[in-house]
């Protein structure tokens, strides 16, 4: 199954296309998306890079492989994406329409504090489960 959606940060100065595999939700549980957002990134991730149909966000190196956009207007957190062009994960909130997305793995899970839980049971991944996907 493949999706096309289609989005915008809050003010709608940055509209993106995206083009998704599946309907899979999961949830960053890091320390970097937590600060960057007050709370877990749920996101999805995408077949292939995003692209920006109007409007360029900011791009902050968040790291010496990743970077995080969001619109310089409204603050909107748009995606997470590898330096390399090998990853982009697209907040699922900034997604236009109703799918029936499935919440179906956290990452980090090492690093979620004990103030929260979810109840759905998903797979998890350690942050040296994460990072040897990428190494």
């Amino acid at each position: 199954m493949s999706l096309e959606k289609h989005g915008s940060c809050l003010c709608g100065a940055v509209k993106l296309s995206v083009r998704l595999d599946n309907a899979s939700v999961n949830t960053c549980h890091c320390s970097m998306c937590r600060q960057w957002g007050g709370g877990p990134l749920f996101s999805v991730h995408c077949a292939e890079p995003v692209t920006f149909t109007a409007g360029q966000p900011v791009v902050y190196d968040s790291s010496a492989w990743a970077q995080r956009c969001f619109c310089g207007t409204c603050g909107t957190h748009l995606l997470y994406r590898m330096k390399d062009g090998s990853f982009d994960s697209v907040s699922v909130g900034v997604l236009e329409g109703d799918t029936d997305w499935v919440f179906d793995l956290q990452v980090y899970i090492d690093e979620k504090p004990t103030y929260y839980c979810f109840a759905n049971d998903t797979p998890t991944m350690t942050r040296a489960e994460v990072e040897a996907l990428f190494n």
